[in-house]
Parts: structure tokens; sequence; C-alpha cells
């Protein structure tokens, strides 16, 4: 399994705790990921107030996958493995229903954006526009969990 930056090596999330290598129902996997994402973009606003916008741009781009992930554990009872199937299952979340294309995205600026072009390639300009992205990161969280909770359609 390809571990992502901030993800434990051995559950694939940012370390939620109380694992126990049981399989989990498809609410459990889902809480555990939205309580990923809660703390993983705590740790980004951490970072952000000692001034590494990098790190807290990865942070935050670590707490919109997990969220998303716990909308698709929600919603279908898979987990995503690795980032390219949360895109995958995020569009085909998408295209069933209407009110989570919003959220798709925003989760592609967050990949793109906090992932890519700030973690990766130190591109965090303009530095309004990544600290505003970091800091909505909560309210992509809180939509994600709305969405987990609502049927499609």
């Amino acid at each position: 399994m390809e571990v992502e930056e901030g993800m434990n090596e051995n559950t694939g999330d940012a370390g939620a705790p109380g694992g126990t290598g049981a399989p989990e129902s498809p609410s459990n996997g889902a809480e555990a990921a939205f309580v990923d994402a809660r703390v993983m973009h705590a740790m980004a606003l951490e970072r952000l107030d000692a001034a590494d916008i990098r790190d807290a741009a990865e942070k935050a781009w670590c707490a919109a996958k997990r969220a998303t992930d716990g909308l698709i554990i929600a919603r279908t009872g898979q987990e995503p493995k690795k980032s390219p199937d949360t895109t995958r299952l995020l569009r085909q979340l998408s295209f069933e229903d209407p009110h989570v294309r919003p959220l798709s995205h925003l989760y592609s600026t967050a990949r793109d954006h906090l992932h890519g072009d700030c973690f990766y390639s130190g591109l965090c300009e303009p530095v309004e526009e990544t600290l505003r992205l970091i800091r909505e990161t909560g309210d992509y969280i809180a939509e994600a969990e709305r969405l987990a909770t609502r049927r499609a359609g």
C-alpha cells in the first residue's frame, strides 16, 4: 500500500485512536476518517501558526482527503486505498448526487493547489488564496460529514 504524507503506514489513516485491526463497519470507518480529517486540519492550523505554509498546506490536503474518504465510506461502504481511488469514487458520487458536485470541485482544488503546487512545488502564491484554502478545509470537512448522512439524489 502506498502511504501518503501524514498517513499512518499501517492503517492508511492519519492515526485515529483505537485501531484494533478488525474490520470496521462503514459508519465506524467513516467516523474514523472524519476524526482523522479534523485532527489533520487542527495540525494544519498549528503549522500556520508556526509560519510553515507548505506543511500546513499538506496537512490541509490530508484533511480534505480523509474527509472525502469518510464520505465515500459512508455512501459506498468502500474505503479508497489511494488518492486516485478517492478521486474516482468522488467523481462517481458526484455523478449520482448533484449535491456532492461542489465538494468534488473543492477536492480537486485542494489536491492541485495545496498538495501539488504548494507542498510539492513550493508554489504557494497567491499566499492569501493558500491561507484561505487551508482555513476553509474545516468547512469542507463539515460539508463532507453532512453529505455522508444524506441519501443520494
